[in-house]
């Protein structure tokens, strides 16, 4: 196969459009992920509503991007971290960072907050006849119980920039710091080649089955009922973004991911089979045993993981190095679709469960309400205003066709 024609952005600093597009795929494939969890089995279970008829096929759109959206996120997050933090200087950097990602937490999760305890109002007054039954007070919140939400991604980001920052900082004050540089960029030249999802793997694997209590079929434990992340989820998205963060400095390994990409898809593909082999086809909502075959698990779980975001990142670059409108304006969309849909997919899922009819309609009915009342608001509020020059960096131009 012939080497793949990556363009100039790679030597000029400007956009990589593939990888604008994978990451906009990324935060997108949550709100599939989110969309599909009313109408899995055993949904009353872990979720805000549950179908009367739920489809195990629609446990299969949960679990597949499950698998590796995050750790797809994550990895370009580190990548073009980097990129900015080389634009803008580091004290640019925690200023556009602070705005963008720490403070959009703070200011957005009360109000996300707000939004789902008023899904969840709705649900009970359906459920009341109309009426909103008593309730008792909520538990306090402490460290251990803080509810990040969906949001949880923001905050383990803010926490990836600051380690990040602290041990640029300490490296570039050792005498032997250009020693360790050139180390770091032989270790990312290893990774970056066919069988870095193999090595990215094994780490996230052992923290896999070693996790107390580890729900195997929700994969990666992720941090969004705690103020302490999981060790798992610091491995799986710590590893991806520095990894990232690493890539972007050695942008010339980018075209031995593209090179590989089916290879990879092929085995990722492979690996979520087996893992849904090893789960019987089913939802399986209590914890894994302690067992040569939970090991066996989470390292297909995680090869499968690694596999898909190599190969999807390699995918992107070759099927999307050209700027195309329509892409490029998902991916300016994708992080408010992102922040706002939890809410709106929760109070969808509320009322359409209730009404007759196969699981499948119904789930294909709250994505596609939910993206067009996301993308609408985007379009009408977000785009070309203050806002959009808060989350985004800047305020696109209104045009009139």
């Amino acid at each position: 196969m012939s080497s793949p024609s990556l363009p100039a952005s790679l030597a000029d600093g400007e956009r990589l459009h593939g990888l604008d597009a994978v990451r906009g795929l990324a935060l997108l494939l949550g709100l599939v992920v989110h969309a599909s969890m009313a109408f899995m089995p055993g949904a009353k279970a872990f979720w805000i509503a549950h179908d009367p008829d739920p489809s195990a096929w629609i446990g299969l759109g949960f679990y597949i991007p499950h698998m590796f959206r995050m750790v797809l996120f994550f990895l370009l997050a580190g990548f073009f971290g980097r990129l900015a933090c080389e634009r803008l200087g580091t004290g640019g950097f925690i200023r556009d960072r602070g705005r963008r990602i720490t403070l959009v937490l703070l200011a957005g999760w009360p109000l996300v907050m707000t939004g789902i305890v008023s899904a969840l109002a709705l649900g009970a007054m359906l459920d009341n006849g109309g009426t909103l039954p008593p309730s008792p007070p909520p538990p306090p919140l402490t460290p251990e119980t803080f509810p990040l939400t969906h949001l949880w991604f923001l905050y383990v980001l803010t926490l990836c920039y600051a380690v990040l920052l602290a041990l640029r900082a300490v490296i570039g004050r050792l005498p032997f710091s250009p020693v360790l540089l050139r180390w770091g960029d032989a270790v990312a030249r290893v990774l970056a080649s066919r069988a870095g999802p193999a090595l990215l793997a094994l780490p996230l694997a052992i923290a896999l089955a070693t996790t107390a209590k580890w729900y195997a079929f929700f994969g990666i434990p992720t941090p969004d009922q705690s103020l302490y992340p999981p060790l798992a989820a610091c491995v799986a998205f710590g590893s991806a973004f520095l990894f990232g963060w690493w890539l972007h400095r050695g942008r010339d390994l980018l075209p031995g991911l593209a090179r590989h990409w089916r290879t990879q898809l092929v085995i990722a593909a492979a690996c979520t089979l087996f893992c849904v082999a090893l789960l019987g086809g089913q939802v399986v909502l209590v914890p894994a045993a302690r067992e040569p075959r939970t090991w066996l698990y989470a390292a297909l779980y995680a090869l499968g993981a690694w596999s898909w975001t190599f190969g999807l990142t390699g995918a992107a670059l070759r099927a999307f190095a050209q700027a195309h409108p329509f892409r490029r304006y998902l991916a300016d969309a994708s992080y408010w679709i992102y922040l706002a849909h939890i809410p709106v997919v929760m109070a969808l899922q509320v009322l359409i469960v209730r009404v007759p009819g196969p699981a499948g309609l119904k789930f294909i009915a709250v994505l596609l309400i939910a993206l067009a009342l996301l993308l609408g608001s985007y379009g009408l509020f977000v785009r070309t205003t203050r806002l959009g020059g808060w989350i985004n960096g800047r305020r696109h131009p209104r045009r009139w066709s």
